[in-house]
């Protein structure tokens, strides 16, 4: 039983990390109908500016919060440079752009950082592991991770639903043509969402730093996943998002954690072990089918955030 609940906090860690990159997608997606490849790349810029800032300052918090700075910035810059000459073509040339954009990073990164992976090392006080209840601990990093997602997630509810550039984003997502015709500087609000998703992206990257080893493309793989919730949750909801995330995050980490159990005995471990993971990966792509079946817009539509 303790296992269990230690699995699924770990799902539940890694789901708030998935929302935190499907939230920038669906954002950049539902109101700028942008399809970016690159968004893995904001991500991994956050791991290593992390690691960089956190070892320049001598302070995690401090090496966080300007890792965190330095991708809105990046973000922001790659809108204003990139981003505005595609969004009046389709999405074919949106997937070969920001295809470039991944390529273009990776090469950077490799020029800037070098080939060899970075670690963050986590301080004293984060290191250590937390008794939640009686006999059950832990860890204190983990538990951070879950209680800042928590935190971001509650701020952007209050960002897009209280207040006036919510307002905004959410009129941008259902007509863009309307909004600018009233008045409302586009370019700037584009500007703007592009820069909350790359810092979300960011804070992503930089929160699994610690938990992996720094490397380049390392935004590639969990982009997919990122993708994923964000079809299950419907495009241009953040409520979705968040829903769908958790939902990939426990199924993901419960299928790796209990399936080899279940497969060795029926098969050798060696063959258990091998396939536990590919049967943990279909679960969430057999997901994503029976939701786009029973609910083709997702969870959640758009105009529901």
């Amino acid at each position: 039983m303790t296992l269990f609940f230690e699995q699924c906090l770990n799902g539940l860690q890694f789901g708030l990390l998935l929302f935190l990159l499907a939230a920038g997608l669906t954002l950049v997606f539902g109101i700028m109908d942008l399809v970016n490849l690159a968004h893995g790349s904001l991500y991994m810029l956050g791991a290593y500016f992390a690691a960089t800032f956190s070892v320049w300052t001598g302070n995690f918090v401090f090496g966080a919060v300007l890792a965190l700075a330095a991708t809105l910035v990046v973000g922001m810059a790659v809108e204003v440079i990139v981003m505005r000459r595609l969004y009046s073509r389709d999405h074919l040339d949106h997937v070969l752009g920001t295809f470039g954009l991944i390529l273009f990073f990776d090469e950077s990164v490799r020029l800037i950082w070098g080939p060899a992976g970075l670690s963050l090392p986590l301080p004293p006080w984060l290191s250590g592991s937390v008794q939640i209840l009686s006999g059950f601990q832990y860890s204190a990093y983990r538990l951070a991770i879950i209680v800042v997602t928590l935190g971001v997630a509650a701020f952007l509810y209050i960002l897009v639903m209280r207040t006036r550039i919510g307002m905004l984003v959410r009129a941008g997502a259902s007509n863009r043509e309307m909004v600018g015709a009233l008045g409302v500087n586009i370019k700037l609000l584009y500007t703007l969402v592009f820069g909350l998703g790359a810092a979300l992206a960011g804070l992503a990257g930089l929160m699994q730093a610690p938990i992996l080893t720094v490397q380049i493309g390392m935004g590639e793989n969990i982009l997919i996943l990122a993708f994923v919730v964000t079809v299950i949750g419907g495009i241009g909801s953040i409520r979705g998002a968040l829903v769908a995330a958790l939902l990939v995050g426990v199924l993901d980490t419960l299928g790796r954690a209990f399936f080899p159990d279940i497969l060795r005995t029926m098969l050798s471990p060696t063959a258990a072990s091998a396939l536990a993971p590919a049967l943990s990966s279909m679960l969430i792509y057999l997901l994503m089918a029976i939701v786009l079946v029973i609910k083709p817009e997702g969870l959640f539509s758009a105009g529901n955030k």
